[in-house]
């Protein structure tokens, strides 16, 4: 189990990202949040097993409006009493 913050960059918002993410990371069983930040990125925290977040990043970027110019990732504490993935509007 590991939970990582990531932020995306390039046209990630008002494509549908935080709800197409949102559907991924339940699918997949992961916990977590989604949101914009003012600058146009998207930052992310999901918990789960690594396989399960990786196949959640690729079901994200098969969009045919999403585009991730650049992702960067770090491994941040996980949260132990956290039960589901929500879209922060």
């Amino acid at each position: 189990m590991v939970r990582k913050r990531f932020r995306f960059t390039g046209r990630v918002q008002g494509v549908g990202f935080r709800t197409r993410a949102k559907y991924a990371a339940r699918g997949m069983y992961i916990t977590g949040w989604v949101r914009n930040e003012w600058d146009g990125s998207v930052v992310m925290e999901a918990q789960g097993s690594e396989k399960a977040i990786d196949q959640m990043l690729i079901m994200i970027n098969r969009s045919d409006y999403i585009r991730i110019d650049s992702m960067e990732s770090e491994i941040v504490p996980l949260k132990e009493d956290e039960a589901s993935f929500t879209a922060i509007v």
